[in-house]
């Protein structure tokens, strides 16, 4: 995902041992419990503000207790998602849970606008986008009389807990009604609006927060709820434009939200390989008029026949003037005599079905929110649950709040290196990626480097913009670039082809292997492929792909006893839709595979609800590696997941047939359910299929689907674009660093292990393992590592499905603390 992109990983992850056999219908009025774990008892997070809870027991966690929901402030796809969480796990955990209606104006209004949800009353939720229980500006929570009615309505209720979903305004909004609670139920109390016993049984209110904004604005979170979906609406203009600007030769100019923040510009520029991004955080040089159009002009004389200008809407010069998209259609127009266009994108980025990862990542925060409301004691501060790399996380809020204030003082203070700093990691990488690749002149002295490129293995929607980064990044260095036709089989046969700056236009947003690719192995053609590295003098190897990709590697690391040629720096960058690669939590290519499920499920579900009744068996791509099942089941809704890492029995099957069989009593008359095409070698997709329209007779009928290779075709998700965009630029630099260093009497000469290694998202950051050191941690028979982080979200999975776990559905996030004087220092120095 931006990040989408900007993900890194989690803490260390345990391989969960949760069986399908576990699962079981569960209603209100027959939970059966799921075989037990040894409970594990959670201690008090590090600052002492948590309360000591028994999350192996997370279905009486809520007993007694009353949450209640809102979304304020602008509307954010994947809003719904959260909501939606936010209501199930209440739900589950015993809990009473409430919609207010309106945001706060709801919330002052009280009667119909805060209604205790059910959950059913969340069925079809997550394809939507918006907010299905409204948003409105609230001038009356604003005034002091205006948040005492608005605390009378909770208390009334018994509502102590609140999950508010919206922006900075919002979240603080949240925070000042909280500190002033106690003052709110006193004034109440003289007022005779509420007893005495009833302000003491709601003395404390706890908040939790959630992002939501499609501007990415909010320090201290990767992404936040809609960011995702809102680059999704962008690149369909972006490259719907492309198409029109190429057959008239057109330059461009694109306007996109981001008053006070330019993620949304920064991260399309980085999706569409733009020519220019203006946004607030950087201002251009003085004479960034004559740059920008020196560049344009070099562009088309390199071949191309168009430009794209990609601008903020709160984009401003040195001296603090606006610069306006059309400011630049009459510059580029007056100095160049181009054929300019002005976009201006509005509210169509806001709108739209949510994206796969806003839908997970709303989903994911409302689990995690309604632990954190359950956890929290009188002296817990009001947080705000985020995403860090690929963790969940809570972070205060108001220290965040505190952020993103500094942010704004420094674009103020004209201290704007400190404010892409202040921005974080994530927006700190894209933007240097962006610099690399726009603002860098070819060397007039070369390197004497010369680098390979090629794809191995299945296409990977992602691969090209890959490609595209490592020869632009390669060039720039000095080096010169080569790719190779066809994989390792193109390397043996001596199918290399140099390219150069102009090679890869258009490249980014291209589906597929440009190159070609093809699961051929190098160990029987070490010979041949020494003779072609030999032949073009070939320095360093990049290669990119899947599982291949990375066997491939380890029989070039092997190979190096025997043929010295090969004893060069090697680099892999993961790139398959399994996303089964070892070393990386993210593979290029599987966010795009992702969608395409998750949007076609969509359509099933929409026929299913139609025709009534119905159960619908998809099989998802993945050899022995349940990710796209297991994600795409959170995405879409699914009711199970069939994957290998959880084995599942016929007793399994039966119990998810009752279970769907209860749920047809329901208002829900639909089902969805998701096999990995590998999940089980006995239990096939038809066994499946025929088990169900059986078993289910005369109470639902079933269809099934086999997607195929559709997952992998299409043109790559913004977080592929960006994904490969930086792993393919950070590659090349790698392998720079690494030729310097194996450099010597003249020649090339690297052997050791770190030589050869796999670029990939670890933890919080893009890392470089060498090939030998992840050798231990993968089961060849299958293909896929040994430990996997998706599986910690399966219990969330089956849990959002209503069915009883007997585990943790949480991720056990602490909370941390953001030190923002401490980053501002570091950014000053």
């Amino acid at each position: 995902p931006h990040s989408s992109l900007s993900l890194s990983l989690s803490l260390p992850l345990c391989r969960l041992q949760l069986s399908l056999a576990a699962l079981c219908p569960a209603d209100h009025s027959r939970w059966v419990h799921l075989r037990r774990q040894p409970p594990r008892p959670v201690t008090a997070d590090p600052s002492g503000t948590m309360g000591t809870v028994d999350r192996s027991h997370p279905e009486t966690l809520g007993v007694g207790k009353a949450i209640a929901v809102l979304t304020s402030g602008g509307d954010a796809q994947g809003m719904n998602a959260a909501v939606r969480a936010v209501v199930r796990v209440g739900i589950y955990t015993g809990a009473k849970v409430y919609f207010i209606h309106e945001g706060y104006q709801g919330m002052v209004d009280g009667g119909e606008n805060i209604r205790e949800a059910t959950w059913e009353s969340v069925s079809m939720m997550l394809q939507l986008g918006g907010t299905v229980i409204g948003s409105a500006r609230c001038q009356d929570f604003r005034t002091r009389e205006g948040r005492t009615t608005a605390a009378m309505n909770l208390v009334k209720r018994g509502i102590t807990n609140l999950c508010v979903i919206g922006g900075d305004g919002s979240l603080t909004g949240a925070n000042d009604f909280r500190t002033e609670w106690s003052g709110l139920l006193t004034d109440l109390i003289k007022l005779g609006k509420i007893t005495s016993e009833e302000a003491k049984k709601a003395a404390h209110l706890n908040i939790v927060g959630l992002v939501g904004s499609i501007d990415n604005d909010f320090c201290g979170t990767d992404m936040t709820i809609g960011t995702d979906s809102a680059l999704h609406r962008i690149m369909e203009v972006v490259d719907a434009i492309t198409t029109t600007a190429q057959s008239h030769q057109r330059t461009f100019v694109l306007e996109v939200m981001g008053r006070h923040c330019g993620y949304l510009a920064l991260v399309t520029g980085l999706a569409c390989g733009a020519d220019w991004v203006l946004i607030p955080e950087s201002p251009p040089p003085a004479n960034w008029e004559e740059i920008l159009c020196q560049r344009l002009n070099e562009t088309r004389l390199r071949g191309s026949r168009l430009n794209v200008i990609i601008v903020a809407e709160g984009a401003v010069d040195q001296d603090g003037k606006a610069i306006t998209s059309e400011y630049i259609k009459t510059m580029v127009t007056k100095r160049l005599g181009f054929d300019t266009r002005v976009t201006i994108l509005g509210h169509v980025q806001r709108g739209g079905t949510p994206s796969a990862f806003d839908r997970i990542l709303g989903s994911r925060m409302g689990v995690e929110a309604v632990m954190a409301l359950l956890e929290a004691t009188p002296d817990t501060p009001a947080c705000v649950v985020s995403l860090s790399g690929n963790q969940a996380i809570r972070l205060p809020l108001m220290e965040l709040v505190q952020m993103t204030k500094d942010v704004t003082k420094a674009m103020t203070e004209r201290r704007f290196e400190d404010a892409i700093k202040l921005r974080g990691r994530s927006f700190l990488s894209n933007w240097n990626t962006y610099r690399l690749l726009s603002h860098h002149d070819l060397p007039t002295t070369k390197s004497n480097f010369s680098i390979a490129v090629l794809n191995v293995g299945a296409p990977a929607a992602g691969m090209n913009a890959a490609v595209r980064a490592a020869i632009r990044v390669g060039l720039t260095e000095g080096h010169k670039m080569f790719v190779v036709h066809d994989g390792f089989d193109g390397l043996a046969n001596g199918t290399l082809e140099e390219f150069g700056w102009s090679s890869v236009g258009g490249w980014t947003g291209a589906g597929g292997s440009k190159l070609g690719t093809k699961r051929v192995l190098p160990g029987k053609h070490c010979d041949k492929i020494s003779a072609t590295i030999s032949k073009f003098n070939i320095h360093a190897l990049l290669i990119i792909g899947g599982f291949e990709a990375f066997t491939g590697g380890l029989e070039l690391l092997q190979a190096r006893n025997t043929h010295e040629e090969l004893c060069i720096p090697i680099i892999i960058l993961p790139a398959t839709v399994s996303n089964n690669v070892p070393g990386s939590d993210f593979s290029i290519g599987a966010d795009t595979a992702l969608n395409t499920i998750t949007t076609t499920c969509d359509q099933i579900k929409q026929s299913a609800a139609g025709t009534k009744r119905r159960v619908f068996i998809i099989e998802t791509m993945g050899g022995y590696c349940g990710y796209l099942a297991t994600m795409a089941g959170l995405a879409a809704g699914a009711d199970a997941a069939y994957i290998f890492e959880d084995p599942f029995s016929i007793h399994d099957l039966q119990i998810n047939v009752e279970h769907l069989t209860h749920k047809m009593k329901t208002t829900v008359k639909r089902g969805l359910i998701l096999r990995n095409e590998r999940a089980n070698d006995h239990y096939s997709t038809d066994f499946i299929y025929n088990l169900y329209s059986e078993e289910g007779r005369g109470v639902f009928d079933c269809r099934k689907n086999v997607l195929g290779h559709m997952q992998q075709g299409g043109c790559p998700t913004p977080f592929d674009r960006n994904f490969g965009t930086k792993l393919g630029a950070k590659a090349v630099l790698w392998l720079s660093s690494a030729l310097k260093e194996a450099y010597r009497h003249g020649r090339i000469f690297a052997n050791n292990p770190e030589s050869a290694c796999l670029l990939g998202m670890r933890k919080r950051s893009v890392v470089v393992q060498p090939l030998q050191h992840l050798r231990d941690h993968i089961d060849f028979e299958h293909r896929i590592p040994r430990d996997q982080w998706w599986l910690k979200l399966r219990p969330m999975l089956k849990v959002l499905a209503k069915y009883k776990v007997g585990a943790e559905i949480s991720e056990q996030a602490q909370l941390e603390h953001v030190m923002g004087k401490a980053a501002l220092g570091e950014a000053q120095r």
